[in-house]
């Protein structure tokens, strides 16, 4: 089963605890979508399941690093206060600031600094493609040599979205106190849909 390689520094707001079950949020402050249904979608859920289920909302960036930094994600907590094509979403919808709390620990995605080590990264990202293990070694090797490649090319690895290779904001992952991944959405997910996911794991392993 994948695994969740999760990093972060400092929790920017709350607390958050590993428990059998864990919801992560992944999101941009310079993404309209994440702020018009991801965060109020959150919120519902964290109200419904926080008693059984461990909630963190992680600022990320793989793009747009002006805005999508820990400057403004604390601004957002402290004042509600957006920025970029977030900040043009809420002015057409009537609003100067963000007009929902955010109700869930967050956190700040990871930076890789000097200390990064681009082989570990590469062998990680590697193994994220399911049929890497059977791949005969020259085709292994192609591949981690072009993930090196890769990685060196970027201007900054936020490492939870980079490690996990995970395909944009907002990004819903569930998985247990091992780390493991037993859900994994990109972009928009009906209520309902997640309510009853939710609902199924907690029966499960809860």
């Amino acid at each position: 089963m994948k695994k969740l390689d999760l990093n972060f520094d400092q929790i920017l707001q709350g607390e958050f605890n590993l428990r059998k079950l864990n919801f992560l949020f992944v999101f941009q402050v310079n993404c309209p979508g994440c702020f018009l249904y991801g965060i109020p979608l959150v919120n519902e859920l964290y109200k419904k399941f926080n008693k059984d289920i461990s909630f963190l909302g992680l600022s990320t960036a793989f793009e747009d690093f002006d805005y999508n930094n820990a400057t403004n994600t604390n601004l957002l907590i402290n004042t509600r206060e957006v920025v970029g094509e977030t900040k043009k979403a809420m002015i057409e919808q009537g609003f100067n600031h963000y007009p929902n709390s955010i109700d869930f620990p967050v956190a700040m995605d990871k930076t890789a600094d000097q200390s990064f080590d681009f082989s570990i990264a590469a062998a990680k990202i590697c193994k994220t493609n399911p049929n890497y293990k059977i791949w005969p070694e020259f085709e292994q090797r192609a591949l981690f040599n072009k993930v090196i490649a890769y990685l060196k090319s970027q201007e900054r690895i936020a490492l939870t979205f980079t490690l996990n290779q995970l395909k944009g904001t907002p990004s819903i992952l569930v998985f247990n106190d091992s780390y493991e991944i037993l859900f994994e959405q990109f972009g928009h997910v009906e209520f309902n849909m997640i309510t009853a996911k939710l609902k199924s794991l907690i029966d499960t392993f809860g």
